[in-house]
């Protein structure tokens, strides 16, 4: 493995620590409506594992309201049961074919439970991206050690990775600080 490829493939992989964060935050309520809240849900249809946004039209007719219009009304059920299992607290409310979620107003505890949450996703998001830049300078450890490379290009590597990494910490602290302003607002 070149070095090109270590730095590479340790910034994708802290990439996509990123982006799970972002996607797990999309899921924590705010509040208001958002598709993002539940289109990632599975639902056991088909007998098989799907996500919500694959069976169903997910729209937001009024700031605290999302309806749900499953493609295939044989699937409302089990969309109903998927909603009732996650964990966003909300009981939907089943019309024919169509499934209402009203959102409620988040009392100021459960807003801070929410900012706890937000904060722990972060941590563990740190974390991954920690051990990204561990592997990363074990691989270039590595190099040095069959004498690929020098003692001076290995300490230029781990700089260049340490860099990575305080800038993905540093966006995973922006995002967390712009989600809990967004669930402290009221």
């Amino acid at each position: 493995m070149t070095t090109e490829e270590i730095l590479f493939e340790t910034e994708a992989a802290m990439e996509k620590s990123l982006e799970f964060l972002l996607r797990e935050f999309s899921g924590v309520r705010t509040g208001k409506a958002s598709p993002t809240l539940v289109e990632n849900i599975d639902v056991e249809a088909y007998g098989t594992s799907m996500k919500l946004k694959q069976l169903a039209l997910i729209t937001t007719p009024e700031p605290r309201l999302l309806l749900i219009q499953p493609f295939d009304a044989s699937v409302t059920k089990d969309i109903e049961k998927a909603l009732k299992e996650s964990k966003i607290g909300i009981t939907p409310a089943v019309e024919g074919k169509l499934i209402r979620l009203r959102i409620p107003e988040l009392s100021e505890e459960r807003r801070k439970d929410l900012v706890k949450t937000v904060r722990q996703m972060a941590e563990e998001a740190r974390v991954r991206v920690r051990a990204n830049r561990r592997s990363g300078i074990d691989e270039v450890k590595k190099l040095e050690k069959d004498g690929e490379i020098n003692e001076d290009t290995r300490r230029g590597l781990e700089h260049e990775i340490q860099e990575l990494t305080n800038r993905f910490v540093k966006n995973i602290d922006s995002h967390t600080e712009s989600k809990e302003s967004d669930i402290m607002k009221v």
